[in-house]
């Protein structure tokens, strides 16, 4: 046969803890979040049975690091085998989470399972499939060697298939194992390149010799963001590979901005923000959704706003009418600069003000020593508020200033 249809997957991080989750999150809602890296990678095991697809490659960070017990071993394994009871091979290669030198504990794997080589580039070959998948693993957790560069050449005759664990040239917001550049991934000249590490998916090579990154199988955090899954591709010799993204993941995590420009009222803000989230669940198709809410724009709601108490549990609860979970809010809302109800000059001297306080800290801190000295030691012990923090001063400032010129240009401070 010549051409052939994989699942290529990565960055499962399985039984990884999902970060973010407080008091705020309901039980139901929370032990679908801690089970949801099982269930989307039953999910990837579903789609490969049902896709036909006859590999299933796996590109590194199929595990989260060492194993607490066997259990998180026993469930891939359990995965494996109904792979294995349909006839589907899976290719893997380890990561920086699960490096051989990381991953103490180990369980048997059913045959028709390839963990490929971590101490050199490999080339394994299934006749019947017309398949070669090259690749290597990671031996230990920091590899910053270009392992593309060692690479065996395509087998002609093959479709062929590479995997790799790497921070290719331009994945920022990753740590830069196994770099490399995108052109170091055109020389051996496979018709699909499966990588791994960045959770983003992108295809960094497109054209004759396609390299693409999956992204990671399920959100684990307000970082995480968007639909995750995987990718199903089907391949020819000598032909462009055809990634086409699934999504897999059990519960969805999202980042909603909300354009306040325009709005007179906190509450006005709020109608917008609720039809905000319910926008966004109706886009997760029934998963569960966490968001993280951030208002902006110029709105002469701004100084109310910047009650951040308020804004939390007031988002919070619109997210329940929403039915959707709020893990954060914040208002980055500025004022108007001139308005009708105060001398514009004036309002512009304030805001100019509030920015210089903004970036001066020492000043900050002449002006609240007064505050500290009567009421330090009662808010330390009473509250979490500490005047000594920096991040606290620049809080308190910035909400002090908002409610000001709230009051000066519409007399709204609630």
């Amino acid at each position: 046969m010549t051409g052939v249809r994989i699942v290529h997957a990565a960055d499962i991080h399985l039984d990884s803890p999902l970060r973010g989750l407080g008091g705020f999150v309901k039980e139901d809602i929370a032990h679908q979040l801690r089970q949801a890296s099982r269930q989307a990678l039953k999910n990837l095991v579903r789609l490969t049975v049902d896709e036909k697809a006859v590999a299933l490659v796996l590109a590194g960070d199929i595990y989260d690091g060492d194993w607490p017990d066997y259990a998180t071993g026993r469930f891939f394994a359990e995965q494996m085998d109904f792979l294995n009871d349909h006839d589907v091979r899976v290719f893997m290669a380890a990561g920086n989470h699960d490096a051989a030198s990381v991953v103490t504990k180990a369980v048997r794997l059913p045959d028709n399972v390839t963990v490929l080589d971590v101490d050199k580039a490999e080339t394994v070959i299934d006749e019947n499939l017309g398949l070669a998948v090259h690749g290597q693993g990671f031996a230990t957790r920091a590899v910053t060697k270009n392992l593309a560069l060692a690479y065996p050449d395509r087998v002609h005759g093959m479709v062929n298939v590479g995997i790799l664990h790497t921070a290719v040239s331009g994945a920022e917001g990753h740590d830069t194992y196994a770099p490399c550049d995108p052109s170091d991934l055109l020389k051996p000249r496979y018709e699909y390149f499966a990588l791994g590490h960045v959770h983003q998916r992108r295809v960094v090579n497109g054209g004759q010799w396609v390299a693409a990154f999956s992204g990671n199988l399920q959100g684990r955090h307000a970082n995480e963001t968007g639909p995750k899954g995987a990718l199903v591709v089907d391949l020819d010799r000598d032909e462009p590979a055809n990634p086409r993204f699934v999504a897999l993941d059990v519960a969805r995590w999202e980042r909603i901005e909300v354009d306040a420009s325009g709005h007179g009222t906190f509450d006005e803000v709020l109608d917008t923000v609720e039809t905000s989230l319910a926008d966004a669940r109706v886009a997760a198709e029934g998963r569960p959704l966490v968001a993280r809410v951030t208002v902006t724009g110029t709105t002469r709601a701004a100084g109310a706003l910047s009650d951040r108490e308020r804004l939390v549990q007031e988002v919070r609860a619109s997210g329940v009418r929403a039915g959707v979970t709020v893990e954060k809010a914040a208002s980055h809302a500025r004022m108007p600069r001139a308005g009708d109800r105060a001398n514009d000059r004036l309002i512009e001297a304030v805001l100019r003000r509030a920015e210089d306080l903004g970036h001066d800290s020492p000043l900050v801190d002449r002006l609240t020593a007064p505050l500290k000295r009567d009421f330090g030691r009662v808010l330390h012990k009473d509250s979490p508020l500490d005047l000594n923090d920096p991040v606290v001063l620049e809080r308190i400032t910035a909400a002090a200033m908002n409610g000001l010129v709230a009051k000066m240009t519409t007399g709204e401070d609630r």
